[in-house]
């Protein structure tokens, strides 16, 4: 079972309402994206955090090695952006490879702070929704919307496939270690193109296989799924009405705020 799926149905907020959570996700994420400021995001990501850690449960430990996937890709965009490359010498500190200019432009420095802190208060929204919602819930919230039912249904299934690629994969690189095929770099290299190859031949077959069974279980081209009735107390519907409200009102502040 994957990290993220494990940790949303032991989540202590998993039997909360689903609709509820993904609005107070999904408006915070908006928010966050919309002020573009550095302490708001902070505080954003502090929140959310909080919420996800302390209410649900989720080991900080976990949460921190969740936190990691993301902060790489972000960094790696944010360094893109703060540097520029030229073809004739700049005004700015500058290193000169095959011809071109590379130099680092100061004036974005803060553009780029703004975004790297606003994409991460942005996953920190994702992570409080996916980690405390199972992702049936978050289908039914899509219903509820009146999502179209070929997006649902394709979800549902690619959400089920990651399993099956992931078992599959978890066992090929339990066989080529056990037979010591990442010894080096050049057995590890051969290895992957191996796995890569049998993972796509055995992907096939099983997707083929479930199929099947779907259809031996009298499939008629729409998946049902047994959904839970969730309500929101109205106390919790205040509590997050206002919590959003504050987090508006603060964005306002903090705006024109780095």
């Amino acid at each position: 079972m994957l990290l993220i799926d494990k940790l949303s149905y032991s989540s202590r907020l998993r039997d909360k309402s689903p609709v509820l959570k993904a609005f107070l996700a999904v408006t915070t994420l908006l928010i966050c994206v919309a002020a573009r400021s550095v302490l708001f995001s902070f505080l954003v990501l502090t929140l959310m955090t909080g919420l996800t850690v302390i209410l649900g449960g989720t080991s900080i430990f976990d949460y921190i090695r969740l936190m990691r996937v993301p902060l790489a890709f972000l960094l790696i965009s944010t360094v893109t952006i703060l540097f520029g490359i030229s073809q004739h010498p700049v005004e700015e500190p500058f290193i000169k490879v095959f011809g071109l200019f590379y130099y680092f432009e100061s004036g974005k420095l803060i553009f780029g702070l703004q975004l790297i802190s606003s994409a991460f208060g942005a996953v920190a929204c994702l992570y409080f929704l996916s980690l405390t919602t199972p992702f049936t819930d978050i289908l039914r919230v899509l219903q509820l919307l009146r999502c179209p039912t070929v997006i649902s249904e394709l979800l549902l299934l690619i959400y089920r496939y990651i399993f099956v690629l992931y078992e599959t994969a978890a066992g090929i690189t339990t066989a080529q270690e056990s037979r010591l095929g990442n010894r080096s770099f050049k057995t590890a290299l051969k290895g992957s193109t191996g796995l890569f190859s049998i993972l796509f031949i055995r992907a096939m077959k099983k997707s083929s296989l479930l199929y099947d069974a779907m259809e031996a279980r009298c499939y008629d081209g729409t998946i049902k799924v047994l959904w839970e009735k969730k309500n929101a107390g109205k106390g919790e519907i205040a509590a997050v009405i206002l919590l959003v409200t504050v987090l508006g009102i603060c964005s306002c502040y903090l705006k024109n705020i780095v």
